[in-house]
């Protein structure tokens, strides 16, 4: 989905100016399906010379909507979408910086018209808007008015993606998608269905195999980044295999995620398997000696165990070890940080109460290591993740309990819940395994879920 956006300005750059008008349009790569225009009230003077040039005068603008009134149906017109304009950064400059003036972070993928026209439509004396829009017979009957402008930008917009096989990829826009090397049984159209939804997507060869399998917040820009211009070997056998493609959409990315770690393993795709060694390698363990003193240690993940926090090199490890071992006021032999038969390092500087030499009891340090158990589960030991669905009226939900992750579901919004254990009829359950915890961990790290409910 675009946005295709155009603005007017009281003149200068986004630090001294301001907007006087907004159009966009929302674009879904065939038409328009949705508007927003209105003129918006500067709070400050406009020269002669910019009135001269829009037609916008100080009266028309006086009784216009101030910008914080109009800023959430900005958002809400150009959420999940790519940012288009002509001189993008003019346009997108403004606008993030209003937002900015606001408190809110306004970020969006951007594609300017005047980059993607030099790239696809070569030979032209200028490619201002003025210029290539009457080259291309494209009519404006409203030049300088933000709803005109932007109208215009729509049609060129159309011509360009005509140019390249309808099909852009936000990530990188100025690339050309090539259908050269797609496989016959895979036409363009198939990659234009697809949807822009968060989900996860399957590669299929000939035969109906899965071949590969992702999760994307926006499945089509995802195939097009796999498929239009591969320069990798992997890629080029990828794209030659590709016979078919389908998809599961999740609404939400953390559901997703989950389900792309849980479908690798069940079908090992071949071009999964090929991909760069797996992160967090190693794993902090632990375990109940024979005095009774809960020890911990740090070993290789050997994908059956599930560990208690993951790292990615050793030197990681040792540091957040020690990190919690101050924190929390743990032995350092006890933590498999320290080797000898007298005690740790810290109980010979009176550091460590002393738990390796039996002078602190099992009791009163098990109490003190529990707490960095507690530390480095989910954080709480029942625990329901909501988070965005399928549908608008439809939530996604994760369930942990009694610290461990017992699978993900769907269930509609209007459903009665009288306790938050009632959850656990709606979900797919799944493996608990290392892959779970730290994708579930960094969603909660990050809080990149709609409402957690703790029980």
């Amino acid at each position: 989905m675009y946005v295709i956006v155009d603005i007017e300005t009281t003149g200068g750059n986004f630090d001294k100016g301001k907007i006087t008008e907004i159009a966009i349009y929302k674009h879904d790569g065939e038409r328009i399906v949705d508007e927003f225009v209105t003129l918006i009230n500067p709070e400050c003077y406009i020269p002669p010379f910019i009135t001269g040039l829009t037609s916008i005068t100080n009266e028309m603008v006086e009784s216009a909507p101030l910008f914080y009134q109009v800023a959430k149906d900005i958002v809400n017109i150009c959420e999940g979408s790519v940012f288009v304009a002509h001189n993008a950064g003019f346009d997108y400059g403004f606008i993030r910086e209003e937002f900015k003036s606001l408190g809110y972070p306004f970020e969006m993928p951007t594609i300017c018209t005047v980059k993607l026209s030099r790239k696809l439509l070569p030979g032209h004396a200028s490619y201002s808007l003025g210029k290539i829009c009457p080259a291309l017979g494209i009519g404006n009957d409203a030049r300088h008015r933000a709803a005109g402008d932007a109208l215009a930008t729509v049609q060129l917009f159309e011509i360009l993606l005509s140019k390249n096989n309808g099909l852009l990829n936000p990530e990188d826009p100025y690339t050309s998608f090539s259908a050269d090397g797609l496989h016959a049984d895979l036409a363009i159209e198939d990659i234009r269905r697809l949807t822009t939804e968060t989900g996860v997507y399957y590669l299929h060869n000939e035969k109906g195999d899965i071949i590969y399998i992702g999760k994307s917040k926006n499945i089509r820009n995802r195939i097009i980044t796999h498929l239009g211009n591969p320069k990798t070997k992997k890629g080029l056998e990828m794209k030659l295999h590709t016979a078919a493609i389908s998809y599961d959409v999740t609404g939400s990315e953390l559901v997703a995620l989950l389900k792309e770690s849980e479908e690798i393993k069940a079908h090992k795709p071949h071009f999964n398997r090929a991909q760069r060694r797996p992160r967090n390698q190693l794993g902090l363990y632990h375990y109940m000696d024979r005095k009774g003193y809960l020890r911990f240690l740090l070993k290789a993940n050997d994908g059956v165990d599930v560990p208690d926090a993951t790292f990615e090199t050793m030197q990681e490890a040792r540091e957040r070890l020690f990190s919690w071992i101050d924190e929390f006021e743990l032995c350092q032999q006890l933590c498999g940080l320290y080797e000898g038969k007298h005690g740790c390092f810290q109980y010979q500087i009176k550091m460590c109460r002393g738990a390796c030499n039996g002078e602190e009891s099992a009791d009163t340090y098990n109490k003190r290591a529990t707490q960095l158990l507690e530390k480095l589960s989910y954080g709480y030991k029942n625990l329901v993740i909501m988070d965005k669905g399928r549908r608008p009226d439809e939530m996604a939900v994760v369930v942990i309990e009694n610290g461990s992750y017992l699978g993900y579901g769907f269930i509609d919004r209007d459903e009665t819940i009288e306790s938050p254990a009632q959850f656990k009829e709606y979900i797919q359950r799944a493996d608990d395994n290392r892959d779970a915890k730290v994708i579930i961990t960094n969603c909660l790290r990050t809080k990149k879920y709609k409402k957690i409910v703790p029980y």
